[in-house]
């Protein structure tokens, strides 16, 4: 009896995430779905993306945690429009939640939209917001199996940004492999090596995401 019910669950999110992606893209936003475990680094990418592109690109960000408002507190001081959603112990964003923050935003006046998601591997992967592009990160301190284990979510996204490859000399990390099981799970995906730390490796990233178009997926 529970299939049913999930699979209208994910129909029903399909339509309003199509919407979503219609209507922003009439509006020429391009709007990136940022996935990643706990602390692999979608912050710091978020603000280092900022950084690099805010003089060239309009930027606003959807930040979804399952409680506080630190992340948004943090990009806020950027003077960046920024929307806060606490889904309250839900392990993902939906399009219905992003369908509620788009009215709290100047979409008019964005080129940009980055949504942080919450901070898992599983649940992101079915529930479309809308985006354009789906990115994830993994983080060099989480070791280089994450292909193995998630194989839906390397599957599913158009980007992979590696973080912390400052500390591939302190770790067991092996980067060549990790290239080529992701690759082999997804023929289309961009890979970027990056320290959010250091600067390494962003500017690549932002130019690449900086030559999108607004419609992607879907």
């Amino acid at each position: 009896m529970k299939i049913p019910i999930v699979e209208n669950i994910l129909s029903a999110n399909e339509r309003l995430a199509d919407e979503n992606r219609r209507m922003l893209a009439e509006k020429g936003v391009l709007v990136v779905n940022v996935m990643s475990s706990p602390g692999a680094g979608k912050t710091s990418l978020i603000l280092r993306t900022i950084e690099a592109l805010r003089e060239q690109m309009r930027i606003g960000v959807i930040e979804g945690d399952v409680a506080s408002r630190v992340d948004a507190d943090t990009i806020e001081q950027l003077g960046v429009p920024v929307v806060q959603i606490n889904t309250g112990g839900t392990c993902h964003l939906d399009a219905n939640m992003i369908r509620g923050s788009l009215d709290q935003l100047p979409l008019d006046d964005l080129d940009l939209l980055l949504i942080e998601n919450v901070g898992n591997l599983i649940c992101p992967t079915d529930f479309a917001l809308g985006e354009a592009l789906k990115v994830m990160i993994p983080s060099v301190p989480e070791g280089d199996d994450k292909p193995y284990k998630y194989p839906a979510m390397f599957a599913a996204v158009d980007a992979i940004v590696v973080n912390k490859v400052d500390l591939l000399p302190y770790v067991e990390f092996d980067l060549e492999g990790f290239r080529k099981l992701v690759v082999g799970l997804n023929s289309n995906v961009e890979v970027f090596e990056v320290s959010c730390k250091t600067g390494e490796g962003i500017e690549a990233w932002t130019e690449w995401l900086a030559s999108r178009p607004t419609r992607q997926h879907g």
